[in-house]
């Protein structure tokens, strides 16, 4: 990453770094995270399946999201530790970084549901919003039509928004549309072991998956070690903090 990429970043809210990590090892992490995933779907509760469950696929029980693999599961710590990342990481919000939350996104073949627009820093409230960067691994390709992540330019610059959730869907806080409908939202495609990297003012979401293909994806919660998640707006397992560097 060099001093252009950091001005992208800055001016724009985020970036995308292809060629990170090589594709067999996010062939390795997706082996990983499915035998995770079939034993977190055998043991979900009733009362957490809609937390849980993709509704976009109706033809079967499909995994929307798991929560915190960084804590779960060695191969995703191996990733959060890889000095590939950290460079990348510390160079947008300085050196000594902890992954405050994880999470794995799924987004199923010919079905898998969008993520309506949002903001990371109203979900986490964090003490130092400049403190803080996602570092979104696709672990496949994530392309237009298999539901890649778009960008509101800028937005980084502006002000967190409060945002709501739709009834029954406490999970998908969003932007209100009559803040949303005023911006632009770019695409921002990713190759299968590159990183996009946003801002947590930056809005972004990702559209449903009408491919044949998956498109996994690993979002890391990066924060300055000082830093914390102070004013949430769901709730966090602070102990679950794992500091990286």
């Amino acid at each position: 990453m060099d001093a252009y990429d950091v001005a992208y970043y800055r001016h724009h809210g985020h970036l995308t770094v292809n060629h990170v990590f090589e594709p067999g090892e996010m062939d390795a992490v997706v082996r990983d995270i499915e035998q995770w995933g079939e034993s977190f779907l055998a043991a979900l509760p009733e009362e957490q399946r809609a937390w849980y469950i993709d509704g976009g696929v109706q033809a079967r029980t499909v995994l929307r999201k798991l929560d915190n693999p960084h804590f779960h599961r060695s191969a995703v710590q191996a990733l959060a530790r890889d000095r590939r990342l950290l460079d990348h990481v510390e160079t947008l919000i300085g050196p000594g970084v902890s992954v405050y939350f994880s999470q794995i996104f799924f987004k199923p073949p010919e079905g898998g549901g969008p993520k309506p627009a949002h903001q990371d820093n109203f979900y986490f409230g964090p003490a130092d919003p400049e403190g803080m960067v996602t570092a979104w691994i696709a672990l496949d390709d994530a392309t237009l039509e298999n539901g890649c992540l778009y960008f509101g330019d800028g937005t980084n610059l502006g002000p967190v928004y409060t945002h709501f959730a739709p009834e029954n869907e406490p999970y998908n806080l969003q932007i209100p549309p009559e803040i949303l409908d005023k911006q632009p939202m770019t695409p921002a495609p990713v190759r299968k072991g590159g990183v996009s990297f946003h801002h947590g003012n930056t809005f972004h979401h990702s559209g449903p998956n009408h491919s044949s293909q998956w498109r996994r994806a690993c979002a890391l919660h990066f924060v300055s070690n000082a830093n914390s998640f102070d004013n949430p707006a769901l709730p966090y397992d602070h102990s679950l903090k794992f500091q990286v560097s």
